[in-house]
């Protein structure tokens, strides 16, 4: 798990890149509102339902070349892929697609080249982040420091909260 302190200013972009490699970011990994992600032959996983991250539309500006890209949304997110080029054998996979309403707004934008968009929701996101060794290791840290672990619901547990006696 990425557990770093925010020096930066909120609302930055913040950059993932995977070259031939596959990069997780899952729990509090960010508080920015635009994502650039630009990933060749590699796999990308970004969780999405942090609570760090302010209100608001979040966009994501995708370059992706053969690769693929899983988003884990909260639930009823809206995703607006209007704006996103494709190029060969590409797609976005999101099985509730039609029922979204109402929940934040998901943008979007860039090129897919023979690659591929995967929207996880709900409970099948928090399963996606508890089958990682990021999970374990958060697990661990909470432990070690007496707080909740924050990977598998980070919409729900602000980092750092502290576990009640018991």
């Amino acid at each position: 798990m990425n557990t770093q302190t925010f020096d930066k200013a909120p609302h930055e972009t913040e950059r993932v890149e995977a070259f031939y490699t596959n990069v997780k970011r899952l729990g509090h990994w960010t508080d920015a509102r635009t994502i650039d992600v630009t990933a060749r032959r590699g796999s990308v996983q970004l969780d999405l339902r942090s609570a760090q991250i302010p209100e608001g539309d979040i966009e994501v500006r995708i370059t992706g070349e053969r690769s693929i890209l899983k988003l884990l949304v909260p639930d009823g997110a809206v995703v607006d892929e209007r704006e996103l080029a494709y190029e060969g054998r590409s797609e976005v996979k999101d099985a509730q697609r039609h029922s979204a309403s109402g929940g934040r707004r998901l943008k979007l934008t860039g090129v897919l080249k023979r690659s591929e968009v995967r929207i996880v929701r709900g409970g099948v996101a928090t399963l996606t982040a508890m089958f990682s060794r990021e999970f374990v290791e958060d697990c661990r840290t909470a432990h070690r420091n007496g707080t909740l672990p924050t990977v598998h619901a980070p919409e729900s547990v602000r980092e750092g909260t502290p576990r009640e006696a018991d």
